[in-house]
């Protein structure tokens, strides 16, 4: 398994309940309460390694002008994305892009499903979907798909899904609790949306784009036109390093850059 990220847990209070003066047996439960009382509420907690993967246009397009579900990427990305599937525990799924394709991506390639059977894991990865709201049609394609269904929004669904996590104040709090639930390998496959608030928290550890020769125009790109700025360090020389340069096949490439942190 991959060595764990930490991230200093910066929207988590410290908690003001003074602790017992009379002694008494600890389980382990109370040892564990204990240590996080004793601990600064800065302290570093573990996340997932989270990889945005993505198909865009030349132009950095997700869709054409139009809108709507978009497949840009040929049977080269769709592999590629297959693998990244493969790598990880979980799948991040923003609520406009579930509602946009009522589906998320399956692993289709018996010997990447053998492979996680191997390793213990499910044949699919959870799709963690995360929304404002709790309330989806059933009789979309998602909810017969062969997977564990997450919700991180501010209420559970009453149907669908197989667990419900409070959306919490901040990415770091969420990436958190996930790890808790043992999510080390966390795939992210937008909205922009999504993707902005990730890289605003500066918590996306990779980039796939697969490169489709394609110009579309409009408004539909990977990041939201007129997304705040971003944290100065995601532009500066050797934030980014190439890991791989992988020509797919019908002019498409797809490139993999590793976020590099001091």
């Amino acid at each position: 398994r991959l060595e764990p990220i930490y991230t200093r847990s910066a929207c988590r209070k410290a908690p003001t309940t003074p602790l017992r003066s009379t002694p008494r047996p600890l389980n382990w439960i109370s040892c564990r309460l204990l240590w996080n009382r004793l601990l600064p509420s800065d302290r570093l907690t573990p996340r997932p390694q989270v990889r945005l993967v993505l198909a865009v246009s030349l132009d950095g397009r997700l869709a054409p002008p139009s809108g709507g579900a978009a497949q840009l990427g040929g049977e080269g990305d769709r592999d590629v994305l297959e693998q990244a599937l493969a790598w990880a525990d979980a799948c991040l799924i923003g609520a406009g892009t579930l509602r946009a394709h009522q589906c998320t991506c399956l692993i289709r390639n018996a010997d990447l499903i053998g492979q996680r059977l191997r390793e213990g894991r499910g044949e699919q990865p959870i799709a963690v979907v995360v929304s404002h709201g709790n309330a989806f049609p059933l009789n979309w394609r998602f909810f017969q798909q062969p997977l564990q269904r997450w919700l991180l929004a501010p209420a559970a669904a009453t149907r669908g899904f197989d667990r419900w996590l409070p959306l919490g104040d901040c990415w770091n709090e969420r990436l958190g609790r996930l790890a808790a639930l043992g999510v080390e390998r966390l795939v992210l496959l937008g909205g922009a949306r999504l993707t902005a608030d990730l890289l605003q928290a500066d918590a996306v550890d990779q980039l796939q784009l697969t490169l489709v020769p394609r110009l579309l125009g409009g408004e539909h790109s990977w990041l939201p036109l007129g997304v705040e700025a971003l944290p100065e360090g995601l532009a500066m020389d050797g934030a980014w390093q190439l890991q791989e340069a992988n020509p797919l096949g019908g002019d498409e490439l797809m490139l993999r850059y590793q976020r590099q942190r001091s």
